[in-house]
């Protein structure tokens, strides 16, 4: 299949999780994974629905956040619902991403916030596609509204950006035009990025399932995405995304940050 009908079965599979997110909206944690992160029965439930869909309809492997998988070559890449502490306490930041990557690159994304009425998806080649409609390529904001995305302060052990490096980054953007916005959701921070809702947006999670769906939505509308240190992004590095002036000011602060606790 090509990457526009394999988006197509991605986008059938999520109509049916779409449902479970709805219905459990606000499910009380389940399964402790670290003392500072959990899981509930919808995330297990979402990611069972589509793991098995997806590989029945498609016969591409899967890895998804709470039952793992292929690590490389050829897969589709699942976070049953990102935001997870969001999803428990009743908070609309919080969403279902997959993503289709080949040789360490998305070929297709989809990000669902379902209690945002949202869905973003692209393939390769495509623009970005909210709720089915194509987007204009990203545009630089105003200096009066420009925003940038900054999922969480929560570090985990021998984390690369610890609490007080993300401290002083927040301060760093807080006397910077670009206004510092935490929304415990990687994916919603990379939607609302690619959507030009934020100027620009950084990821500190390793976790491919956090990333790929997001990189691959700012792509296609035009953005500018590289890992934390300014490279190509791949698999197993953060991410900073945005426009291109927005992006070089938010990499240019955490290089000066970075050098500072150095």
């Amino acid at each position: 299949m090509e990457a526009r009908e394999l988006l197509a079965v991605a986008e059938a599979v999520v109509d049916d999780a779409e449902t479970l997110f709805l219905e459990g909206f606000g499910a009380a944690p389940s399964q402790m994974k670290s003392p500072s992160d959990f899981a509930t029965d919808v995330d297990f439930a979402i990611e069972s629905h589509i793991r098995s869909m997806l590989g029945v309809m498609t016969g591409i492997p899967v890895i998804g956040e709470e039952s793992g998988g292929a690590t490389s070559g050829t897969r589709w890449v699942i976070d049953p619902i990102d935001g997870t502490a969001n999803f428990a306490a009743r908070n609309p930041m919080c969403a279902i991403l997959v993503s289709l990557v080949v040789d360490d690159t998305p070929v297709v994304g989809l990000t669902s916030m379902p209690l945002l009425g949202k869905r973003l998806t692209a393939f390769e080649g495509s623009p970005l596609l909210v709720n089915g409609q194509p987007q204009p390529p990203l545009r630089e904001k105003s200096h009066l509204v420009a925003h940038v995305g900054f999922s969480s302060m929560a570090t985990p052990r021998n984390a690369e950006f610890p609490s007080q490096l993300r401290r002083d980054l927040l301060s760093e953007l807080t006397d910077s035009y670009l206004r510092p916005r935490i929304t415990g959701s990687v994916g919603v921070d990379l939607a609302f990025t690619a959507q030009g809702i934020f100027g620009a947006c950084v990821s500190f999670s390793p976790h491919i399932w956090d990333n790929s769906a997001g990189v691959m939505l700012v792509r296609a509308a035009g953005g500018v995405v590289t890992d934390t240190a300014g490279d190509q992004w791949k698999p197993g590095s953060g991410v900073v995304a945005g426009t291109e002036k927005a992006h070089e000011i938010l990499l240019s602060t955490i290089e000066k940050v970075r050098m500072e606790h150095d």
